[in-house]
């Protein structure tokens, strides 16, 4: 396994342990890393390691890139199940989000209407307007949520702004009324001499309490499968895995869960 940069605008389709057949959208340079984040489990490594001076795609390389993909598909007989905004780093860093959203539901609904749009995102950026419109309009809104701790968010996820909280995170998932989803990773291990566990006891509980409250349509919860840049970092099982999401689906609230 090594870490992963996608060099294109466009990339895929994967197969993706969540989402099925993904056509991915990468808003990012292609030769580095642009995130509001910095998880120690990122597949395409630490933010320091990856800098460039390369800019994002502009939206109408954006656009035109995507389109040429949809009919390439069309061609081959490929139909996606998701086209998801991945890539990077964090797709709502882009100046022209929202712009480029609109783009893609255009040519989504004209090559494959049945597919459905997907942004997975830190949801650092919430607080812009812009950002949770365009989210709106999307099918499935998928939002970061690593521990209900923040000493253990910030150990996890390493969000560059200082302001990162998880009650300002609870508040601004409130903007989407239910309709999105709340991803986490659940991971193990240690970090520059520091233990991390996000699946102990008191992180669970304290993690089902924000669920409850946050009440999200569904909540996906897996562990690392690539390779991770820090390398003293370990699965969680799948049967441990299974018992979170049980208790998540006594809350009623619908779960998917990948090993």
């Amino acid at each position: 396994m090594s870490t992963i940069l996608f060099n294109e605008i466009v990339f895929g389709p994967l197969h993706s342990r969540r989402l099925g057949v993904s056509l991915g959208i990468n808003l990012l340079p292609y030769n580095g890393k642009l995130c509001s984040f910095d998880c120690i489990y990122c597949e395409c490594g630490y933010n320091e390691n990856f800098r460039t001076k390369t800019k994002v795609p502009e939206r109408e390389m954006v656009k035109a890139a995507l389109e040429d993909k949809l009919i390439k598909l069309q061609t081959e007989n490929v139909t996606p199940d998701v086209i998801t905004f991945a890539g990077n780093g964090e797709p709502t860093m882009h100046a022209k989000f929202a712009e480029v959203i609109d783009d893609t539901i255009e040519l989504r609904n004209k090559y494959f209407p049945q597919a459905k749009v997907c942004v997975l995102t830190n949801a650092m950026h919430l607080n812009k307007k812009s950002v949770v419109d365009a989210l709106k309009k999307i099918d499935y809104s998928i939002l970061k949520l690593d521990s209900a701790n923040d000493e253990t968010a910030r150990l996890i996820d390493r969000p560059v702004s200082p302001a990162y909280s998880i009650a300002r995170q609870l508040e601004l998932f409130k903007q989407f009324d239910g309709k999105f989803v709340i991803q986490t990773m659940f991971v193990r291990g240690t970090h520059r001499g520091k233990i991390v566990d996000n699946a102990t006891e008191e992180e669970i509980t304290a993690w089902l309490k924000v669920i409850e409250q946050a009440q999200p349509s569904q909540v996906m919860i897996y562990t690392i499968d690539r390779e991770t840049p820090e390398k003293n970092l370990e699965k969680v099982s799948l049967s441990e895995l299974n018992e979170i999401g049980k208790r998540v689906e006594a809350l009623g609230i619908s779960v998917s869960v990948s090993g």
